[in-house]
């Protein structure tokens, strides 16, 4: 079995954002390699474009990704202010290798990260993996109240937009 890698990205993940790079700087279609996990993987993320993807890395802080070789099989990112408050965004392990630890590695190398590490709180929002994060230390967030406000965007064509984009069969 390959062994899996993990990666600390640099802020912004600049290698991965614009080069695709992966394991030992080498070019991997890494954007794309993400652009398909996310799609198979994670609901909530489904159907990012590249360009989406590129604009979320460079406002992140901190960004993770693991592989098995030459595949993305894990991702994760936070934001921060660095003193006060962190929140961890997508993160998302492959469904064939969920179970072995390889998210917990994902949080603990998030939780880490200079601009995470020792903020007052960091947040997190999950549908379906409440237990495996309170496996984690965090807990419910009550009294807090989750408001959401839609943004108001044009509807989404059902054709592959400039980059090729095609849709998956893990997006509904």
């Amino acid at each position: 079995m390959t062994a899996i890698r993990l990666l600390r990205h640099a802020p912004g993940a600049p290698g991965l954002r614009w080069f695709g790079l992966g394991p030992g700087l080498r070019p991997s279609r890494g954007l794309l390699k993400l652009q398909r996990l996310l799609d198979k993987h994670a609901f909530w993320a489904c159907g990012r474009s590249r360009t989406d993807l590129r604009r979320l890395l460079a406002g992140s802080e901190a960004v993770v990704s693991l592989w098995r070789g030459k595949r993305l099989v894990g991702f994760g990112r936070a934001t921060s202010d660095g003193l006060c408050r962190a929140v961890l965004w997508d993160v998302v392990v492959a469904g064939d290798l969920q179970g072995r630890g390889l998210g917990r590695q994902v949080v603990e190398a998030l939780l880490a990260a200079p601009m995470v590490r020792g903020v007052e709180r960091v947040y997190l929002m999950t549908t379906n993996s409440a237990g495996f994060y309170r496996q984690l230390g965090f807990n419910d967030a009550t009294p807090q109240v989750l408001l959401v406000r839609q943004a108001e965007r044009p509807s989404a064509s059902p054709s592959p937009g400039p980059e090729g984009r095609s849709s998956s069969p893990g997006c509904s």
